[in-house]
């Protein structure tokens, strides 16, 4: 096992890899974050295979990705002890059978690095972890000491694994392709879809977390206002499991609103926010997704970090609460999982940014 710390200068890739497994365990927008690291790696080995692991709520959205010859979802095992036995050998056999060369895990679990092993590739990267069990360092060859600082932004921590073993990165901005069968599927549900002469505007209210959301009657005046002013359509998504929620928002609203969560899959769902005119929403999957098909954002955050997680760019815009303990990076205010900054944002604050990316008006970035 190798160690090395990020400006060696090393560049390792003598024997060019013919077969690459890239693995990312992480929530779905960690995979869009991701995605500037799959882009380098196929234009550092255009000749390659390249394969990319990802938990399998995720793997659709990879579909339609230029960049990689094939996804490979982890699957929740099914069907007892025998079938998950079962389950996990008939996956290993299929991920041997590869003949990977060159893995990297872009996480620092036990889950990835055991996956990075059981590839089979003689040359296994990683970052080095020293809050995990004791053996899991010892799966890689070659490990990057590289400690998260808070004003670096993931996709920059992940890229600087391929960067410091030689990679070149060309383009760091992440980046989902969306196929014309999928716009032509979001074309169709739009169609369905009462319409006003204003913009389409997507609101995500929700998060994985509730620490990081904002309450149900601002997003009401904020959907109110956009429809009486901007004449907009407004999209609410979600999961499934927040249908009722967003039904209780849409009841707020009167017209003007649709609920749509839970009513498409990934690769639909960034179909849709690829058609339309802005996204607004939290620390959440659904803005990464919005910025990474190319839809300008107006993200909402409360505890967690813009400078870490928000989308970069003009055509982006972050409100956060104007506190010196902003951002806490907590669970919520002392792990409470409330987030004061959040409950006092108020709607006044946010309507000038959403009302900037509307009109064109130049607005203040933070």
């Amino acid at each position: 096992m190798k160690l090395i710390f990020p400006n060696s200068g090393i560049k390792p890739f003598a024997i060019i890899p013919k077969c690459i497994l890239l693995i990312q365990l992480g929530d779905i927008g960690d995979v869009v974050l991701t995605t500037p690291c799959i882009r380098a790696l196929r234009a550092h080995f255009p000749q390659a295979r390249l394969a990319v692991m990802v938990r399998e709520k995720a793997a659709e959205l990879l579909t339609d990705c230029p960049w990689i010859d094939e996804v490979i979802p982890v699957r929740k095992a099914q069907g007892g002890i025998f079938g998950e036995i079962a389950g996990q050998l008939g996956f290993v056999r299929a991920l041997r059978a590869h003949r990977f060369d060159l893995t990297f895990d872009l996480r620092t679990g036990t889950r990835g690095a055991i996956l990075a092993r059981l590839s089979g590739a003689p040359r296994r990267i990683g970052f080095f972890a020293d809050n995990e069990a004791w053996w899991r360092n010892r799966l890689f060859t070659d490990l990057l000491y590289s400690n998260y600082t808070p004003d670096l932004h993931v996709k920059d921590h992940l890229l600087a694994l391929l960067e410091a073993f030689g990679v070149t990165v060309q383009n760091r901005m992440p980046e989902l392709i969306v196929s014309h069968a999928k716009l032509a599927e979001a074309d169709q549900l739009l169609a369905g879809i009462p319409m006003d002469s204003g913009p389409i505007v997507v609101v995500q209210p929700f998060s994985l977390w509730q620490y990081k959301e904002l309450g149900r009657e601002k997003y009401g005046a904020i959907i109110r206002w956009l429809v009486m002013k901007y004449r907009a359509t407004v999209l609410i998504t979600g999961g499934s499991a927040e249908y009722a929620r967003a039904e209780e928002i849409k009841r707020d609203c009167n017209d003007g609103c649709s609920n749509l969560a839970g009513q498409t899959s990934l690769a639909l769902y960034a179909a849709l926010l690829k058609r339309c005119r802005l996204f607004i929403g939290v620390d959440s999957a659904g803005l990464h997704i919005a910025a990474a098909v190319g839809t300008p954002t107006v993200s909402i955050f409360g505890p967690s970090s813009p400078v870490s997680w928000a989308p970069q760019g003009e055509s982006h815009r972050v409100v956060r609460k104007d506190f010196p303990c902003v951002p806490c990076r907590q669970k919520g205010c002392d792990g409470s999982g409330k987030s004061r900054c959040l409950d006092e944002l108020t709607v006044e604050e946010i309507l000038p940014m959403i009302a900037a990316q509307l009109d064109g008006a130049n607005a203040t970035l933070i």
